[in-house]
């Protein structure tokens, strides 16, 4: 793995300094051709827990799946517009791992330049799903908002609009 071209404090565990990189603009080196960090199903517990006091906006997302790929953009203005008040965007790609690696670095090199993704490694979608949601029904997108103790404050599923997301995370980053 390249460098990052911007600075983030090392003394943060390293899921931490990834998100960290990925929420400042930072992306792989030019040059380097992958936008995508793998993650199981434990590591992405660890990251959440890693997030104490902040409100999170967890997508899980596919190449394949329309939808997700509209709200894309808004989650990213969101997450920029929000980030200051606390606000951390975690998408998921759910794409098949054992072909995962082949399409979605290239996809989002062409569709969502500079956009950070982590990629499940796990063989089932549920198992990384319920790592917060246990009764997930397999629609995608579904996104939750995780307020700043951790606990999910609303599900989001089938492709909402950016005012649906906006109000779910104002409400969220209230004090």
């Amino acid at each position: 793995m390249s460098p990052p071209r911007c600075s983030v404090a090392l003394k943060l565990p390293l899921a931490s300094v990834l998100l960290s990189w990925t929420l400042a603009g930072c992306g792989p080196a030019a040059g380097t051709p992958d936008p995508v960090t793998p993650i199981t199903a434990g590591e992405l517990r660890q990251l959440l827990d890693e997030q104490d006091g902040k409100v999170v906006l967890l997508n899980f997302w596919a190449t394949w799946c329309r939808p997700c790929l509209k709200e894309i953009p808004a989650l990213q203005t969101l997450a920029e517009r929000y980030a200051d008040a606390g606000l951390v965007l975690v998408p998921v790609s759910l794409d098949a791992p054992e072909t995962a690696q082949d399409i979605v670095p290239p996809f989002l090199e062409r569709w969502f330049p500079g956009f950070h993704t982590w990629l499940s490694v796990e063989a089932e979608m549920d198992s990384i799903v319920s790592v917060v949601d246990g009764a997930w029904n397999e629609v995608l997108p579904t996104s939750y908002v995780l307020g700043r103790d951790g606990e999910v404050v609303l599900r989001l599923q089938g492709g909402k609009p950016v005012e649906e997301f906006e109000a779910a995370v104002t409400t969220a980053l209230q004090p």
